[in-house]
């Protein structure tokens, strides 16, 4: 969502001009500045409502306390009500009728109304304070849910670490087993949800939500889809080594004899989207630096890169209002574990929602979350109207966030920033393993399972006891990874990713936002710092910020593409990802030699 105060249009025409054509040309044009001035105000009032009220409903939960739920779901309704009105779908309609005598500002901002409308519209009637409902019970489900391992309650962060560090198949499985027994309670109001939410963009004749929020890239489903297994194949013959590797590796770690799949609880991420705890040690851990300065220390300096670069210092509100850390373990309440950053007033009320503890996953965390917020404060611009204060699409953001993170962790960077000693020898060829277990890794789980399963379960309308094998059929064909045991019906592991509740029909957006990255990143390390793209530093680069700000500060006022173009000189491409890579191909192919492949060659 978002919001800004529209500049009015005055066009003065000189009397020869002023004919019976140009004066309704005129007319129109102030009618529809007049309504976008009045619909951004009230956009941006609204909006700010909702996103304080699901800051409480995200922050403080209270089990057995619904009043948060309540406030939020006033809030939403009161927004929803407004954007989906007849009256607005009516008018933004109406204006787009003349699209010919309005300003291309004029028109993407009537573009963007009418699709926030099909969230909402009036014309569904009741299904939207239902789905208004839906969402906040299925927040509240999720976030308020007690993880009980071995009698006692654990955090995902406990459950991620026993993921990540243990040796012992058994303790494993039963952290695996225990973060997946949330789906259980989140199941039934899934598929509730699944159904509201088509329900409510079919009433302004889109065919389903998946369908729905692909629009917004200006692209049909079908398109979508194509390009996501455009991306997996790409990266597949580089996926196919790393698969291989993974099921010797692991084995050997856990003694057991080589799986032709991969069992799930094997790996160091609860759904297997990123294999980072299985790199050799490449001679580059700062676990124990950032152990040392704290948590606070990793915000901090994170602030001072982005200043580096030509950024202006955080709000203090920012560090007013957000809630950072984790909570203390007498506290009485609960909070979303999800990292996240908000852009409360679609202005300058940024904050940031974390449990950020002094490790290198939070260290590359807080970078992102910051690029996030940094890219609000950019677009929150007097140019910028209110409505498309947003990513020029949305995997731009997500590609902000991660370009960060990749360059938070490469090695010149850390010995700027004093984590690392500057004559330390390192592998390199270890290093950017680890990095295609954590970019390469993610495009068959983002591209693969999660776009195809959520497409299945929109577009197809997946029945409610087909969820489970679905999930696992594509767990299995794109990332070669299997259940522990059968998994029956009566689970529903994918509702344990958070974007399957609450971000839905949107993941995609991240496998998009890596091959973003990787192209932003190219240019920056080859074009404006000179460097190696594997071995940059953007610290204090006033040029990398300023290519960056090119980037953020349109918004969404201009077309993703012709962006791209202007500032890079192409369109969207996956070359620069897969150069980077390609030293690692010889690498575990030499390793590889003699063993038993079992994914396919193609995909």
């Amino acid at each position: 969502m978002k919001r800004w105060k529209i500049l009015c249009l005055i066009g003065v025409l000189s009397f020869a001009l002023h004919s019976c054509k140009s004066e309704k040309k005129t007319g129109v044009a102030d009618d529809a500045n007049a309504f976008l001035e009045s619909y951004n105000k009230k956009y941006q009032e609204l909006a700010t409502a909702s996103a304080e009220a699901e800051w409480v409903l995200n922050t403080h939960i209270v089990e057995g306390d619904t009043t948060a739920r309540h406030e939020a779901e006033v809030a939403n309704k009161a927004f929803a009500d407004y954007t989906g009105s007849e009256e607005v779908i009516r008018q933004a309609r109406s204006f787009l009728e003349h699209r010919d005598e309005l300003s291309e500002l004029e028109v993407r901002q009537l573009e963007k109304i009418l699709y926030l409308a099909g969230a909402n519209p009036a014309t569904a009637g009741d299904v939207i304070s239902e789905l208004i409902a839906a969402n906040a019970l299925q927040t509240e489900l999720l976030y308020g849910y007690r993880f009980i391992l071995n009698g006692e309650e654990v955090s995902t962060n406990d459950l991620d670490g026993i993921l990540r560090s243990s040796d012992d198949p058994q303790e494993r499985l039963e952290a695996w087993e225990c973060s997946k027994s949330v789906g259980k309670e989140l199941k039934e109001n899934l598929v509730n949800l699944r159904n509201l939410r088509n329900q409510s963009v079919q009433a302004l004749d889109y065919h389903d939500y998946f369908s729905y929020q692909v629009s917004d890239y200006g692209m049909t489903a079908d398109e979508m889809m194509a390009l996501n297994e455009k991306l997996i194949r790409e990266v597949w013959p580089l996926y196919r080594e790393l698969h291989t590797w993974a099921r010797y590796e692991l084995a050997s770690r856990y003694h057991e004899p080589v799986p032709d799949y991969l069992p799930a609880h094997w790996l160091p991420n609860r759904w297997g989207q990123d294999w980072l705890g299985l790199a050799p040690e490449s001679g580059m851990s700062i676990d124990g630096k950032l152990k040392a300065k704290g948590a606070e220390w990793i915000v901090r300096q994170g602030e001072a890169f982005y200043k580096s670069l030509g950024y202006e210092s955080l709000p203090a509100s920012f560090y007013e209002k957000s809630s950072l850390y984790p909570l203390p373990e007498n506290a009485n309440y609960k909070k979303n574990n999800h990292a996240s950053a908000w852009h409360m007033d679609l202005d300058h009320d940024v904050r940031s929602l974390m449990s950020v503890v002094p490790n290198t996953d939070w260290w590359e965390t807080v970078l992102h979350e910051l690029g996030h917020i940094y890219y609000y404060l950019q677009y929150s611009n007097p140019q910028v109207p209110v409505v498309l204060r947003e990513g020029a699409n949305r995997a731009f953001h997500e590609a902000m966030g991660s370009l960060i993170g990749l360059a938070s962790l490469q090695k010149p960077f850390l010995q700027e920033m004093n984590l690392l000693p500057n004559d330390l020898e390192t592998d390199s060829m270890q290093t950017m393993l680890k990095e295609a277990l954590n970019y390469i890794v993610f495009i068959p789980w983002s591209s693969g399972v999660m776009t195809h399963f959520e497409h299945d379960f929109y577009a197809r309308n997946l029945p409610a006891d087909s969820m489970n094998a679905r999930w696992w059929e594509y767990k299995k064909r794109f990332q070669g990874i299997v259940p522990p045991y059968e998994r029956g019906e009566e689970y529903c592991d994918a509702s344990s990713k958070t974007h399957i509740n609450n971000d839905p029909a949107q993941y995609y957006d991240y496998a998009i936002s890596y091959v973003l990255l990787f192209q932003f990143h190219d240019h920056i390390a080859r074009n404006i710092l000179k460097q190696n793209p594997h071995a940059s530093n953007y610290h204090g680069s006033r040029a990398t910020g300023d290519f960056l700000k090119s980037l953020m500060r349109p918004g969404a006022t201009k077309d993703w593409e012709q962006l791209m173009k202007e500032t890079l000189g192409s369109g969207l491409s996956a070359r620069p990802m897969l150069q980077y890579f390609e030293p690692l191909m010889d690498y575990l192919k030499e390793i590889n030699k003699g063993r038993k492949y079992t994914l396919p060659k193609e995909l």
